[in-house]
């Protein structure tokens, strides 16, 4: 609904361009439309300190390539039966190829020489070996690297209003363009005018579990790993205004994790990395207390190969990993220095050395029997008992004859027994608005909506398969895209 008093003498705070969002994408699109000689002002929902968005948490690494024609290649296999027109795949090679330049040209290091090729997701297919993973900071750490990109923006003379969300685009009534945007501070609406347009960079929806159970297939519900601020703000403004949507259906996820009322993320338990080896017995089942799967599977990002296939890794919900005492005295089952996530890098929970704390807080759950254990967290007994006896069976021969697990196979001890309730988690989805090589953001039948833009992972080029790094390199490059563009604009008034 548009205000009755959106013309310009009722603005409470006016700039050229809006950047709706404070991370990757909106360092890159405020940067760029500012060394262009237009004004810039950043809305950002979290408060100073937690703001960042998912680049903040993320393992550092952002997306270079070495070839544009392999790139193509390369993003046309990932996308595989979930096609996305040849100009974005295009404009997409075209811009991951900069990455390093650009970053280069603003002071950055990316570190060429210390990063050689390394953890390409899909090497199997073809044009892999263009992608490159790089680092700025100086060097990988806690979100470093982030810290360098926020120093962009901070140098320059671009206003940052924190815990502002934006909530309304102001749409001209007319000529649908796009005049401004409608935040919201201290519960208090403010009307900002941009005098050329708006770039939406504000996020996914891993933390809107409506959005979730609308858009996602498989998880009833599931929580982020990242910015629990990431709750796809951007996607009704979008759809105010005419906006099409699009890989709605696409995220980096599920995994299993460790969910708590606590901590608005989820925190990683390490005996469910693929490659920590623990003493004692532990699998994971799910309501009915069987097993569904490896627990030590390496996921693709959350993405399996079933039947000749990639598809999302299914999960039920609840779902407990069960384990024995040998584990639960092994060390602390939640990794206490890991490098990445919202709750190991910004709330610094600091897990017992013995698991006894999180034990008294009831995240887990203990019983000297499996039986009882079944009863405590609402599973059949007989069934769980019958799950442990035949993992037993395969685990002291060394196998795994139902699953294939090549990793901690070894039987349960005697009691007691332990359980901690999973639930899905997530790094990012990637749907939201259509965006075209320009970043403009465009209606259902292709036409752009005048003055609207957006980069991120709201609405992000990855329709299927995603590389490591990728969302990163794509925050710059369309966030680049979106800042020329923008500041293109001949100024409405």
């Amino acid at each position: 609904m548009i205000p009755d008093n959106w013309d310009p003498g009722h603005w409470d705070k006016e700039t050229d361009v809006v950047i709706v969002g404070f991370g990757g994408a909106g360092v890159a699109a405020a940067v760029s439309a500012y060394d262009l000689g237009s004004k810039v002002m950043i809305l950002e929902k979290a408060p100073k300190g937690l703001h960042g968005g998912n680049t903040r948490v993320a393992a550092q690494g952002y997306l270079n390539v070495s070839s544009k024609d392999e790139a193509i290649t390369y993003l046309t296999a990932l996308c595989g039966p979930y096609k996305v027109p040849e100009e974005m795949i295009r404009v997409w090679a075209d811009e991951m190829a900069v990455n390093n330049e650009w970053l280069a040209g603003l002071g950055g290091d990316p570190q060429e020489h210390q990063h050689p090729p390394a953890g390409i997701e899909f090497p199997e297919l073809p044009g892999a070996q263009s992608s490159h993973k790089f680092h700025d900071g100086p060097k990988l750490g806690y979100g470093l690297t982030w810290d360098r990109f926020e120093s962009f923006v901070l140098e320059r003379d671009i206003p940052i209003l924190y815990e502002t969300p934006g909530r309304e685009l102001i749409q001209h009534p007319e000529t649908k363009e796009i005049l401004g945007v409608r935040a919201e501070h201290d519960g208090k609406s403010i009307l900002i005018k941009a005098r050329k347009g708006v770039v939406l960079t504000c996020g996914g929806f891993e933390n809107n579990q409506d959005l979730i159970r609308t858009y996602l297939t498989g998880v009833p519900y599931c929580y982020p790993s990242g910015s629990p601020y990431n709750e796809g703000d951007g996607i009704p403004m979008a759809q105010a205004v005419g906006a099409d949507l699009w890989h709605m259906n696409n995220f980096a996820g599920p995994s299993m994790a460790l969910k708590v009322p606590e901590f608005p993320a989820t925190l990683s338990m390490q005996p469910l990395h693929f490659s920590k080896e623990f003493p004692g017995g532990m699998i994971v089942v799910g309501p009915d207390g069987k097993r569904f799967g490896d627990e030590k599977f390496k996921t693709r990002h959350g993405k399996v190969p079933v039947n000749g296939v990639w598809k999302a890794l299914q999960v039920p919900c609840p779902m407990f990993m069960i384990f024995d005492q040998p584990l639960m005295a092994a060390g602390p089952l939640y990794n206490k220095e890991p490098n990445r996530g919202w709750t190991a890098m910004m709330d610094r929970y600091d897990w017992s050395a013995d698991n006894s704390a999180e034990l008294e807080k009831g995240w887990i759950r203990k019983a000297e029997s499996i039986a009882e254990l079944a009863g405590i967290i609402g599973v059949d007994a007989a069934a769980l008992e019958d799950t442990i006896a035949r993992w037993n069976a395969g685990a002291g021969n060394g196998e795994d004859p139902e699953y294939g697990r090549k990793l901690m196979l070894s039987p349960f001890s005697e009691g007691p027994y332990y359980a901690i309730e999973l639930s899905p988690s997530m790094i990012n989805t990637q749907g939201g608005p259509r965006r075209n090589e320009r970043s403009e953001i465009l209606r259902p039948n292709g036409e752009k909506i005048p003055r609207l833009y957006s980069a991120g992972e709201l609405g992000s080029i990855y329709s299927y398969l995603y590389q490591g790094t990728g969302n990163i390199g794509e925050c710059l490059g369309f966030g680049r895209i979106a800042g020329r563009n923008v500041a293109a604009e001949t100024p409405w008034d």
